[in-house]
């Protein structure tokens, strides 16, 4: 499940079409965790290049783990309530409305670390096309429907869940839990959050179906 592979092309097609009409647009990928979004929003950047699309991720808008812990939500990191979503909100229209002599700069999330990276990300006047991606960009709650108005087109990806959950557990693992706590965490607040974000798939303007051969 590391690419809609038989789409793909259609979708790299959409995206230079976005790219191509003469203004800014931004373009949102949403779904549940480990439901591929990074990787399509990596491709879809790859294939375009960097002269005409950057990836901009929700990720960069998790609150500090000071933060979480100061406010007794460390251990549901990832829930919708650990996010500055007004930060993100603002951020995308900033970026909607950018200047020819700006450059905008987004935070970025380090895996590894755990922590977001501010700053980590130019956003550049010329480039047309602005790809973000995350969990909760189709939320109507808090800042989350401000941030869906800044977009041009959103997409949802709906992936074999019993793959998207086995691809989130490897994906825990990989970043430093053990097979014990990623199940943990995986089947637990991230399922609880899945659950959440799938309930916002119909405000999409495309959803892309995953089979588990993709």
């Amino acid at each position: 499940m590391t690419a809609p592979a038989a789409q793909l092309p259609a979708l790299i097609q959409r995206a230079t079409e976005l790219a191509s009409t003469g203004k800014r647009e931004l373009l949102g990928i949403a779904g549940a965790p480990g439901a591929g979004k990074s990787t399509l929003a990596a491709q879809l950047v790859a294939a375009l290049g960097p002269q005409r699309a950057v990836l901009v991720p929700m990720d960069g808008f998790h609150l500090a783990n000071a933060v979480l812990i100061e406010r007794g939500i460390r251990n549901i990191k990832g829930a919708i309530e650990t996010f500055d979503d007004a930060g993100y909100a603002n951020l995308l229209e900033r970026i909607k409305k950018q200047q020819p002599s700006e450059t905008i700069y987004s935070p970025y999330f380090d895996r590894d670390l755990e922590e977001p990276i501010a700053g980590a990300i130019p956003v550049y006047a010329h480039v047309p096309l602005i790809i973000t991606e995350g969990n909760y960009l189709l939320s109507d709650t808090g800042w989350w429907s401000k941030a869906r108005a800044a977009l041009t087109e959103s997409w949802y990806l709906e992936p074999n869940e019993d793959t998207r959950r086995q691809r989130l557990i490897y994906r825990h693992i990989a970043h430093g839990k053990t097979e014990d706590q990623a199940r943990h965490w995986a089947l637990g607040s991230d399922e609880q959050n899945a659950k959440i974000i799938h309930a916002t798939a119909d405000r999409a303007d495309r959803i892309i179906r995953i089979s588990s051969a993709s």
